[in-house]
C-alpha cells in the first residue's frame, strides 16, 4: 500500500523495492495507491489489515510522525499499530537562501533575523511540511523570528525564492540540488547530523552550533502490529539485501543508505520522530483541520 498518488517519490520507492521482494520471496508483490487525508487513509487501511505478512505499507514521515499531531483525529497509532520493518529512504533538507540576501553563512543569517525580527520570511511547500517544521525548529534553536509563507506545493515556493519574493527555505535536497549546482541559490547548511556526500563542503547545522538538529524526509516498509516476528525478520533481511542494489536509484532522489538498519532501530526512530514533530507542530500552531 502506498498512501500517496502514483508517480511521486514514495510510489517510486515502492515500485523499486517490490520486484526485489517478489524475486526473493517467490510471491507476487502488488503496489496499490490509496490516497487521501495526507496519507492517513492508506496507512489506516494497513493498520486494520490481517497481520499475516501479506499486507504492507510504505509509511512516511507525514503518516507516522507529523500527521498524528497535525490532524485532530488520526485513526491509528503510528507506533503501537504497526511493525516497523525497514527504513528505506532518508532525504535531508538543505537551508538555501536567495542569492541577493546578504547572508553567506548561518551566523550571518541569524544576525540578520535578530536585527529586524519578522522582516525575513521563509517558504515551504505547505503548512506542516518538513520544510515548514525545519524552519520552526531553526527559529526555536536560534531565538529568531521569521515569517512562514506556505505554498501549495514545493515548486511555487522554490520559484518565489529564486525570484526574491521570499528570502529562504528549507528545501528537499533532491529538489534543491539542481539550483545549487547552477548557482541559482546559496546553500548554507544541511539538516542532518552527517554531511551529505552530494555536498561534502556544506556544514551541518549541528556542526554550526545547533546541536542535535537532525531532520530528514523519510519513508519505510511497515506491517500491521501483530505480524509475526519471523515474517518481520525475513522481510527486513530481504530489504537489507535490496537496498545497496538500489543505491543508484536512491541517490537520484538525493538519498543515501538509511542510518537505521534494523526493525528495532526503525521503531525507535519512528518514536523519536513522532515526539519531535508533535512538539514542533504544537509550537508552530499548524493544523490540517
Amino acid at each position: 500500500m502506498v498512501p500517496y498518488a502514483a508517480g511521486g517519490p514514495v510510489d517510486l520507492s515502492a515500485r523499486l523495492i517490490a520486484p526485489k521482494l517478489q524475486q526473493a520471496l517467490g510471491q507476487p508483490v502488488i503496489v496499490e495507491n490509496r490516497v487521501g487525508a495526507g496519507g492517513n487513509i492508506g496507512a489506516d487501511a494497513i493498520a486494520k489489515s490481517a497481520p499475516d505478512g501479506y499486507s504492507l505499507v510504505i509509511g512516511a514521515i507525514a503518516t507516522h510522525a507529523i500527521n498524528p499531531a497535525l490532524y485532530k483525529n488520526v485513526p491509528y497509532d503510528p507506533v503501537r499499530d504497526f511493525r516497523h520493518i525497514a527504513l528505506l529512504v532518508q532525504v535531508p533538507n538543505v537551508l538555501v537562501v536567495n542569492n541577493d540576501l546578504p547572508a553567506r553563512s548561518v551566523a550571518d543569517l541569524v544576525v540578520l533575523a535578530k536585527r529586524e525580527p519578522g522582516k525575513l520570511d521563509f517558504a515551504s511547500g505547505s503548512t506542516g511540511s518538513t520544510g515548514h517544521l525545519a524552519g520552526e525548529l531553526f527559529k526555536q534553536m536560534t531565538g529568531t523570528y521569521m515569517v512562514h509563507i506556505p505554498y501549495k506545493g514545493s515548486a511555487p515556493a522554490v520559484s518565489d525564492m529564486l525570484a526574491g519574493r521570499v528570502a529562504l527555505m528549507f528545501d528537499n535536497l533532491a529538489s534543491a540540488l539542481p539550483n545549487i549546482r547552477a548557482d541559482k541559490v546559496r546553500v548554507l547548511a544541511v539538516t542532518t547530523l552527517r554531511r551529505s556526500s552530494f555536498l561534502p563542503d556544506v556544514p551541518t547545522l549541528d556542526e554550526l552550533g545547533l546541536k542535535g538538529f537532525d531532520m530528514t524526509t523519510w519513508w519505510g516498509l511497515m506491517a500491521p502490529a501483530k505480524t509475526p516476528q519471523p515474517v518481520v525478520d525475513r522481510l527486513a533481511a530481504e530489504c537489507a539485501k535490496a537496498l545497496p542494489e538500489l543505491s543508484d536509484r536512491w541517490r537520484a532522489m538525493g538519498s543515501e543508505l538509511p542510518s537505521v538498519r534494523t526493525p528495532a532501530g526503525f521503531t525507535a526512530f519512528v518514536e523519536r520522530e513522532r515526539k519531535l514533530y508533535a512538539e514542533l507542530v504544537k509550537r508552530s500552531g499548524a493544523t490540517a483541520d
